[in-house]
């Protein structure tokens, strides 16, 4: 049985995940307007992972004899400056997220709670991925500076990765 505590802690990153989700699915349908369908295809994949990652929650809450809630969420931002800060802003929310797994983490710890403190590594090795697969988006897109050119080729590659998967 989890934990009031550790209940609370699961449910307020529940909509966490759900709000990172929502943000994506903004950025996307920006990106898609935009014309950068590679862009947008990426932003609707992770929109769905972390969609999925606010299931897997839930589905553990639930499991541990909890009772996971659906957060309401505020309205995303709508509108981006560049595709830049679309990438700048994942880089945060995701490095802010992994500050929100480590600490629950370290409460599990507290609580001993050793069982949510397992089910919870998954989170952690995620957001190692989503950390690294952010910086690396905003190195290619710091070596293409303003060329829109090297913008073309970006979005394309993109588009062919989501093909491939």
């Amino acid at each position: 049985m989890v934990s009031k505590k550790v209940e609370n802690a699961l449910n307020s990153q529940v909509a966490k995940e759900a709000m990172s989700s929502q943000v994506y699915l903004a950025m996307a349908s920006w990106a898609e307007v935009q014309g950068l369908e590679g862009v947008a295809q990426f932003l609707y994949r992770h929109s769905d992972e972390e969609r999925m990652h606010t299931l897997k929650l839930m589905h553990y809450i639930n499991e541990r004899g909890g009772h996971a809630e659906v957060p309401a969420l505020a309205a995303p931002p709508r509108k981006m400056k560049h595709v830049m800060d679309v990438f700048k802003s994942i880089l945060q929310q995701e490095v802010e997220v992994s500050q929100d797994i480590n600490a629950i983490v370290d409460l599990c710890l507290k609580e001993k709670d050793y069982t949510t403190h397992n089910f919870m590594q998954w989170y952690v090795a995620e957001q190692i991925e989503e950390e690294r697969l952010a910086r690396t988006m905003l190195d290619k897109l710091n070596m293409i500076g303003e060329d829109k050119g090297g913008l073309y080729l970006f979005d394309r590659d993109l588009k062919a990765f989501g093909s491939a998967e």
